[in-house]
């Protein structure tokens, strides 16, 4: 169990698989790269005009020593070149730097040199919030709008297999919904309800799974006691599964925005972890997302 973004630093201290970045010549993306070369992690492969990424370099006041360039222009190429590196075994993870998302995913999903490992891709958010035990894992908030339970089981299984890399031996997953008691009216809470039977079976490796379960259960102990619902999983939960995209997203920023806590995140289910930002994502966000990809490559 992690507790801290700075465990994932250390996690990621001394692992040998290089970053490739997609469209390098970005000031706050080199400024992240910098920050996270001087966390001792290996340089990386920054993918764009040779020039601008100089000349951004010294604008910025940041070292590129240590760093290959592979010099394209045009976000199509550029984004090409960089999953390239990584298919290529040159990279073990992809960054996404100045090109648009569209872009960068398409290359990534390209049919014939692309990242795709025939799973579907999700993302999975890391929260550190000041009053929980624990590191949060918001899965998916980021990526797949209304899954429905043959994609849920999907994005359950790549955050199990991630938290495993990151030395989990059997995470805790609270499959959230409104309420706690299976309603065939909500039909969140029926899929909630077979993911858990097939967590019992074993069909996501080393994990327990329950749901549905509210909120105030999955972190709550008392909660759970008050309401006399019985869970390993209440009070403990490590990954929080949500219904779809909007809970995820409402949730993981209210906890950043409301409750101090701090953020990463990364899209999983691809040949390599991918960091994929936000422009509103501060230097601490961006650092930490290079970690938690260097960490779990």
């Amino acid at each position: 169990m992690l507790t801290s973004m700075k465990q994932i630093r250390e996690l990621a201290r001394g692992k040998e698989a290089r970053l490739a970045v997609i469209g390098a010549a970005h000031a706050s993306t080199l400024s992240a790269i910098a920050a996270a070369h001087a966390e001792g992690l290996p340089g990386s492969i920054l993918v764009g005009p040779e020039g601008e990424i100089h000349t951004i370099a010294e604008q910025v006041g940041v070292s590129l020593d240590g760093c290959e360039i592979i010099n394209a222009s045009g976000d199509a190429a550029i984004s090409a070149a960089a999953v390239a590196a990584v298919r290529n075994g040159k990279a073990g993870m992809l960054m996404k730097g100045s090109v648009s998302t569209g872009t960068a995913l398409k290359a990534v999903l390209d049919k014939q040199d692309g990242l795709r490992s025939g799973k579907l891709l999700s993302h999975v958010a890391c929260l550190e919030v000041p009053s929980y035990d624990r590191l949060i894992w918001v899965t998916d908030g980021g990526m797949n709008i209304t899954p429905d339970l043959p994609a849920k089981a999907a994005i359950l299984d790549n955050s199990v297999k991630m938290l495993h890399r990151l030395g989990y031996e059997r995470p805790n997953v609270a499959v959230l919904a409104a309420v706690e008691k299976v309603n065939p009216d909500m039909p969140d809470t029926l899929d909630a309800a077979s993911l858990t039977q097939m967590g019992v079976r074993g069909q996501f490796g080393s994990c327990e799974v329950d749901g549905p379960l509210a909120l105030d259960l999955a972190v709550s102990a008392e909660a759970a006691k008050v309401k006399g619902v019985e869970s390993k999983v209440a009070g403990a939960a490590d990954i929080f599964l949500v219904p779809d995209i909007r809970v995820g997203n409402i949730f993981a920023k209210g906890l950043l925005y409301l409750a101090g806590a701090s953020i990463c995140g990364l899209i999983v289910g691809a040949a390599a972890p991918i960091v994929l930002l936000s422009r509103a994502d501060n230097a601490e966000t961006k650092l930490n997302s290079i970690a938690l990809a260097q960490a779990s490559a």
